[in-house]
């Protein structure tokens, strides 16, 4: 079984057990979300929502809260001696998903 889930303004695609890294959530290691934006519910029994799922969610466990790797951000125009180096480190929260309520 596998479901469809909206987070940070994406759509995910998980499975039972699956760890997923997502934008970043305030909830803290160790604590289970709910997710109840659930576009789709796929397996033996396929439900699609208009646009969500009705009584459909996925409960997942915050495994951890970090920082992803360094992007450096370089804006550079040509013979005008205008250079601006910058870094980046996008937040992120890795959870595993426990169960689809469907």
């Amino acid at each position: 079984m596998y479901a469809i889930i909206e987070t940070g303004g994406k759509q995910i695609k998980v499975e039972e057990g699956q760890a997923i890294y997502i934008e970043k959530l305030t909830a803290n290691e160790g604590e289970t979300v709910t997710f109840d934006k659930v576009l789709f519910v796929g397996g033996d029994n396929v439900k699609v929502g208009s646009p969500l799922v009705d009584g459909a969610s996925v409960s997942a466990k915050v495994e951890k809260q970090g920082r992803g790797k360094k992007l450096v951000v370089f804006k550079y125009k040509a013979k005008k001696n205008y250079r601006r180096k910058q870094g980046h480190r996008q937040p992120y929260t890795k959870v595993v998903i426990e169960k689809i309520n469907a």
